[in-house]
């Protein structure tokens, strides 16, 4: 008899059972394939391990613009590949030691619930039966690919971005389907490297529900860099491997690659596990309160699984709460301060609410990130931009978005503030050191304090 039962390891599985552990509870984690999850082995740390090979590549080739000359900058295809599954297996092996040493107990097998009984839950794995007082669901997410006429002819051809991680040829020509953050994320790593690119996106813009100026932004340079892009059109066929296409005025036409990336978004994975002898409610995923409770008791669910923030750290933090909650402490999910990053070059952060989202009782400070005298320093005629929504009544910082290296390692402050419900009069405050990018942040919040 366990304490708790948790199925799946990635972010929200993993955390869990490393917090569930060291707490003192008797956990059991199930995880047929490697831990860490989509994220830590066809996610997240594969695409920014090739994609910072590629900002090497491409700051070798530029690197006279810094004074640096080299001559015959050069890359190896298969020298990515190798050194991103190095950097898999290290941070797979750093994850089982971690959930090891924190006491729960891993089971490398696929579980199945079976049912109910007035023990608990119970699961059934590898031939063998357990039974754990409470359960957590941490089943995550798989691409979505639409059921486009022609795919299944297509064969091979059409990839997700599991797959294309693993192609052991660079593609000469490669058409992504969604412009969304991993599409774009894709279509700037093999930009980068020499293969031509062309987006199509559904939607007008790209980056989804990220800030529209900040999306204009990065894509005007991305255009500037080769990528193609066709915005606002609706995928209608998959002929070979060719995309066929309906643009906004409805004339059809057809773009051609050697490889199809299909990055449209991802869903829930609900079915293979038993779930449904729980009479668990769900929508796009399993419904859960702020305390990430299942409407069954004894279950709780974290992660991609309940189809709401698909993200590794939202999945994290979920799993956390979902122990706190076990354990009785009063802690519970908020998501108004969960940072969005996109990983290309330059890089693009942004958490809250958008310009798009504000309204007349916001205010917009602004900045180019040139500001900062340390990205001018670091970043040779490079662009970025600096944005931060205040409540005009309450000063109260709610969102705030960047363009520009290396916002993704400075969004937390943004998210700090938010979280702390921080005016724009308090961030101006913060002594932020010098000089580093991160000192854009207070120079755009003292932009009020001017107008």
């Amino acid at each position: 008899m366990f304490d708790l039962a948790i199925l799946g390891g990635g972010p929200a599985g993993y955390v869990a059972a490393e917090r569930a552990g060291a707490a003192g509870l008797s956990t059991v984690l199930f995880e047929k394939k490697a831990l860490g999850g989509v994220c830590l082995n066809e996610g997240c740390i594969p695409t920014k391990t090739l994609l910072y090979s590629a900002k090497l590549y491409h700051l070798a080739r530029d690197g006279k613009r810094y004074g640096v000359h080299v001559p015959e900058a050069g890359y190896d295809y298969a020298e990515f590949l190798k050194r991103k599954e190095k950097v898999v297996r290290k941070l797979v092996a750093g994850v089982r030691a971690t959930v090891r040493n924190s006491g729960a107990e891993t089971v490398a097998e696929h579980a199945v619930i079976r049912g109910r009984c007035p023990e608990g839950i119970r699961l059934e794995a590898g031939g063998q039966e357990y039974l754990a007082k409470r359960l957590l669901i941490c089943t995550g997410s798989e691409a979505f690919v639409p059921p486009f006429p022609g795919l299944a002819e297509a064969g091979d051809v059409v990839m997700t971005s599991r797959e294309i991680l693993s192609l052991s040829a660079q593609p000469e020509e490669l058409v992504v389907i969604g412009g969304g953050v991993i599409g774009m994320e894709f279509a700037a790593f093999f930009n980068t490297i020499g293969t031509r690119v062309t987006v199509v996106e559904m939607l007008p813009k790209i980056l989804g529900p990220m800030d529209g100026e900040i999306s204009a932004m990065l894509q005007k340079i991305c255009t500037r860099r080769g990528i193609q892009f066709r915005l606002g059109c609706k995928v209608t066929g998959i002929e070979g491997n060719t995309v066929v296409y309906e643009t906004p005025e409805g004339e059809v036409c057809r773009v051609s690659g050697d490889r199809i990336l299909v990055s449209v978004g991802r869903r829930a994975v609900l079915e293979g596990y038993g779930l449904e002898t729980l009479g668990l409610e769900t929508g796009k995923g399993i419904k859960v309160d702020d305390r990430m409770r299942t409407s069954v008791p004894g279950v709780w669910a974290a992660g991609d699984v309940t189809g709401f923030s698909m993200l590794a750290h939202t999945a994290s933090r979920e799993g956390e709460v979902a122990v706190a909650d076990m354990l009785g402490e009063d802690d519970r999910m908020r998501y108004d301060a969960i940072p969005g990053i996109v990983y290309t070059n330059p890089e693009v952060a942004g958490v809250g609410v958008t310009g798009e989202q504000a309204g007349p009782e916001h205010e917009i400070l602004r900045l180019p990130m040139a500001y900062s005298g340390r990205f001018v320093a670091e970043n040779e005629g490079g662009e970025g931009l600096c944005k931060i929504v205040v409540e005009k009544d309450s000063r109260r910082v709610v969102g705030m978005h960047m363009l520009g290296n290396p916002c993704s390692e400075i969004i937390h402050g943004a998210c700090i503030a938010i979280e702390a419900g921080m005016t724009a009069d308090q961030l101006r405050k913060v002594v932020f050191p010098h000089p580093t990018v991160s000192e854009i942040i207070k120079e755009t919040a003292w932009q009020s304090a001017n107008e």
